[in-house]
């Protein structure tokens, strides 16, 4: 049975990887994941760019290459359809990659970063959004700038977190797409849109370990499932 997202005055769709490994963009866990083919102390953490930063940045332009070949599937435009009728679509990603934004999508919240960014220690933050790390150092201060990701063993960034719980909080329809549901602390929305109330639904071709929490479950890829779940009205 379809759902009128009209009938929900603050759904939100929580995005995870799944939903761009349908446009192949490959994960990080499970088979073939990228943390089954490299060690993330060696290129994914603080301490492995202090040691070598220019190592960790040639793994992440390999990423970026990967990742530039990839485009939006048809959930991805569906989504960015159903938000332009219906402004008040909230989406929350874990997503680094820009598949969404790429397909036109309005995103609330990145929680762990973007592929497409480099930041320095110094604070300055800087868009990549084509073409390689052609300038690893800062342009403030010279020192290494690093992708402005989450990455093994970095804190989360709080007041985004925090923002994004109450953008959670205050939800009356909570669609998770394509999430694992074992990344913490991001993993704990699903819980909190359930304990206030919000209507839930995952759309994940395999069980999580918090499907219990949803409503409705949809086992199928979102390219297939967004456009029969949530048909286009004005």
């Amino acid at each position: 049975m379809a759902v009128d997202i009209r009938t929900y005055a603050q759904p939100l769709f929580f995005i995870g990887a799944g939903m761009s490994a349908e446009s192949g963009v490959p994960t990080y866990r499970g088979s073939g994941g990228i943390w089954t083919q490299y060690r993330y102390q060696d290129y994914a953490c603080q301490r492995a760019f202090e040691r070598d930063p220019q190592a960790v940045l040639r793994f992440h332009q390999l990423r970026r290459t990967a990742v530039a070949e990839c485009r939006p599937h048809a959930g991805h435009l569906h989504l960015a359809r159903l938000q332009h009728l219906h402004p008040a679509v909230t989406v929350v990603t874990q997503n680094i990659d820009g598949l969404l934004q790429a397909a036109d999508v309005r995103v609330a919240a990145e929680l762990h970063g973007s592929l497409w960014r480099v930041r320095c220690r110094c604070g300055v933050r800087e868009d990549r959004n084509t073409g390689a790390y052609t300038r690893l150092r800062c342009a403030d201060c010279g020192h290494w700038v690093r992708p402005d990701i989450t990455w093994f063993e970095d804190m989360v960034d709080e007041p985004l977190f925090a923002e994004v719980g109450r953008l959670v909080a205050v939800c009356d329809l909570f669609v998770a797409i394509g999430t694992s549901a074992v990344v913490w602390p991001a993993a704990g929305f699903a819980e909190l849109a359930h304990r206030q109330g919000a209507h839930m639904i995952e759309l994940n071709p395999e069980p999580t370990a918090l499907s219990g929490l949803y409503a409705r479950c949809e086992r199928a890829p979102a390219a297939l499932a967004m456009p029969a779940l949530f048909p286009l009205s004005t």
